[in-house]
């Protein structure tokens, strides 16, 4: 048996090592090499019986031979390690990318995409971001900024800079998802995008173009044309000078580039708590084409949104001086956009996995 201080030893116990393929190998190498069982133990328990200058070359030799081969080891248990990870991390592995040629979507024209082709899209996006983007193309169109805001509200920017001070009837229009957070009832899940104005108007100082599209959350039923979270887009304009007409001209000119020229629309009186006056506004069916369907409860007409000129009140709480500005707001959903663009009949189908729906996008 070779002893651990020939030459040759070391050489045989850095190839046992680098042999060992599997971390239960090494395991066992170790407990060999360095274990109590081991040469290197046996030697060192030999050492009790030389003269004390020769056990002390002879100990410090034990100890580099041990300090080499636990280096050894160490190495080749990293290496053994790493290697079982990338098998682990290849085993679990789930290849997203797979689709099945036969399945694989028609381009233009008819003709069959495949991966790499330039043509190929594995998502589509949602009617509903897809109308967000085009309204928000169509309104930068014409002269307005986009702005957002939070969706988790506090009260005063949901209601009491729009008017609304506590126990304010109008209150009762916004089912309201409150947040169980101090302090009770004072942060809740916005129920409109008109707190977005209160925060531009405090960033900007008139003249301000503006709006603001985003994610609203109120306690609907939901039925053919209300959800429980739905998506809104907020105008606002103040400045110098501006009447109820600039309101019905944006509104007019909204819904011919949007809709169409064959789409009317038509303003109604109303009452909104930080507007006044205040109206809401409709425009043609696109389902029956003013005909009279259940869409539009066979009326005709659909109504998109709210608008009026900003009530007084809302500027005095952001510090804008009513008597130099004024201003009109106009908000509407965005889903009931997306409902009357591409005539769908009910919109809880907006979110329903139906394919047919999702490969409009």
């Amino acid at each position: 048996m070779v002893s651990v201080l020939d030459d040759g030893w070391l050489g045989e116990v850095l190839a046992q090592v680098a042999g060992a393929s599997t971390l239960d190998a090494l395991h066992e190498a170790a407990v060999e090499l360095t274990g109590k069982r081991s040469a290197l133990s046996a030697a060192r328990q030999a050492l009790g019986a030389l003269p004390p200058d020769e056990r002390r070359v002879r100990g410090q030799q034990l100890n580099d031979l041990r300090a080499q081969v636990e280096a050894a080891l160490a190495e080749r248990r990293s290496v053994l390690q790493a290697a079982q990870r990338r098998l682990r991390l290849a085993a679990d592995r789930l290849d997203l990318s797979e689709v099945l040629a036969a399945r694989a979507p028609r381009g233009a024209g008819g003709h069959r995409c495949v991966p790499g082709d330039g043509r190929w899209g594995r998502g589509r996006v949602h009617l509903v971001q897809r109308t967000r983007d085009e309204l928000e193309d169509v309104f930068v169109g014409m002269g307005f900024t986009v702005a957002d805001g939070p969706e988790v509200e506090t009260d005063w920017y949901n209601f009491e800079a729009l008017n609304m001070p506590p126990a304010h009837p109008a209150r009762g229009m916004f089912d309201t998802f409150y947040l169980d957070v101090e302090p009770p009832d004072g942060v809740l899940l916005r129920t409109h995008t008109s707190p977005v104005q209160i925060r531009v108007l405090q960033r900007r100082r008139p003249p301000v173009y503006a709006v603001m599209p985003g994610r609203c959350f109120r306690r609907e039923t939901p039925d053919a044309r209300h959800l429980p979270v739905f998506h809104q887009v907020e105008g606002l304009v103040v400045d110098e000078g501006i009447t109820f007409g600039d309101l019905a001209g944006t509104i007019e000119s909204f819904t011919a580039a949007y809709f169409g020229a064959d789409i009317d629309a038509r303003l109604r009186p109303a009452f909104f708590p930080f507007t006044e006056p205040s109206a809401e506004f409709e425009v043609t069916c696109t389902i029956c084409r003013g005909s009279g369907c259940r869409t539009c409860s066979h009326t005709g007409w659909v109504e998109l949104g709210g608008c009026g000129m900003v009530d007084p009140a809302v500027l005095v709480a952001v510090g804008i001086d009513p008597e130099r500005y004024g201003g009109f707001a106009f908000g509407f959903g965005i889903d009931r956009c997306t409902q009357m663009r591409h005539g769908i009949a009910d919109m809880r189908v907006l979110l329903d996995n139906d394919v047919r729906i999702l490969r409009q996008g």
